[in-house]
């Protein structure tokens, strides 16, 4: 597929040059349950493996350490990336612009998060409120313990940064993509489809480590972060309020911080993103204000 044209009377990306017309994903419909099948597989193997090295060290494979479980939980989200990389490569071509790689305009993604953020908490608040749930959603459990400073570092380091750069690029950059690139040229409807699919599996993704009544939570917020993902042509701005939102659930379940404290931890998190993940895109304009 040929890359995008800029359009002269389109208006400006983040960076003052000209908007592009954003360009779907050449990946063919198939590349969507081999990627989330790969992918599960890949993580779980890596997860094994990381247990198995852990018990040989000495380490307890019904109550791993910290350690453990955190290395764990790392190679599980690198295993979705990796089978995201592969099945890319084969389905037909892995530009990182296409998964979402790209500058977003910067009112326009401030906005659309914002208006998403509302949302979600809006709707995660009525749904607590409906089943007397006082959290909003479980992070991964058994990572470490509060008491643990070393290990309290390394749980944060990945609920705010690394999860949220792994996420966003198989569930929104490329699973979103896929089902996208197939249904929305069926109808208006097909994005929306889209959307709902890659939020369920989003949340399925997460049982296990998250207690059930919980995943209602997680697939709003997947559903909410492919909005985002679409109405920006970007994946920064998705992965932005996936931290922020591990950064306050984190903040105020696990460390019961003050909310000083947590919009510290929220900055810090945003800008180690920014410095991983922000070069990947840097040279790429964004995409033109979308319907």
């Amino acid at each position: 597929m040929p890359p995008p044209l800029t359009k002269p009377d389109l208006p400006d990306g983040a960076g003052g040059e000209r908007a592009v017309v954003e360009e779907l994903p050449p990946w063919r419909p198939w590349a969507a349950p081999a990627g989330v099948v790969m992918g599960f597989a890949l993580g779980a193997i890596a997860d094994l493996v990381v247990s198995i090295v852990g018990a040989a060290s000495g380490a307890s494979l019904t109550h791993p350490p910290p350690a453990v479980n955190i290395v764990g939980d790392v190679v599980f989200d690198l295993g979705f990336v990796a089978a995201a990389i592969y099945i890319a490569t084969l389905g037909g071509g892995l530009r990182l612009a296409v998964f979402g790689f790209r500058r977003a305009s910067l009112v326009r993604a401030v906005l659309i998060v914002a208006l998403a953020a509302v949302c979600y908490f809006v709707a995660t608040d009525v749904y607590a409120a409906l089943l007397g749930l006082s959290g909003r959603e479980q992070l991964p459990s058994g990572l470490g313990s509060s008491s643990d400073t070393v290990a309290m570092i390394g749980v944060g380091l990945f609920v705010t940064v690394i999860a949220p750069i792994c996420e966003e690029f198989f569930f929104r950059g490329f699973l979103f993509g896929v089902l996208r690139s197939w249904l929305s040229p069926k109808g208006a409807w097909g994005t929306w489809v889209a959307a709902i699919i890659t939020a369920l599996l989003f949340g399925g993704a997460h049982v296990g480590s998250a207690a059930v009544k919980y995943l209602v939570p997680l697939a709003i917020l997947g559903f909410l972060l492919c909005i985002v993902r679409w109405k920006t042509g970007s994946l920064y701005p998705g992965m932005a309020l996936h931290s922020i939102n591990n950064s306050v659930a984190f903040g105020i379940d696990e460390l019961h911080w003050n909310a000083a404290k947590i919009i510290a931890m929220a900055v810090v998190a945003l800008a180690a993103i920014t410095v991983i993940a922000g070069p990947i895109g840097a040279r790429e304009p964004a995409v033109a204000a979308g319907p």
